[in-house]
């Protein structure tokens, strides 16, 4: 892998570790339990997203 290909793996890793913080806190403020979940999903994809570049590193 390039330096400049790894870079951009770096920042797909920042990104979806910000969209993962971003989750939490909004999922935090909720009330309403549907919409809860829904952000919860989305939360849980990001990870999903997150692992799946650390697995193409390794």
């Amino acid at each position: 892998m390039t330096s400049k290909e790894l870079l951009y793996v770096e920042d797909a890793l920042g990104h979806e570790q910000y969209f993962q913080t971003k989750c939490s806190e909004v999922v935090s403020n909720l009330q309403d339990t549907e919409l809860k979940n829904a952000v919860q999903t989305m939360q849980g994809k990001h990870r999903e997203i997150f692992n799946s570049f650390i697995n193409v590193l390794q």
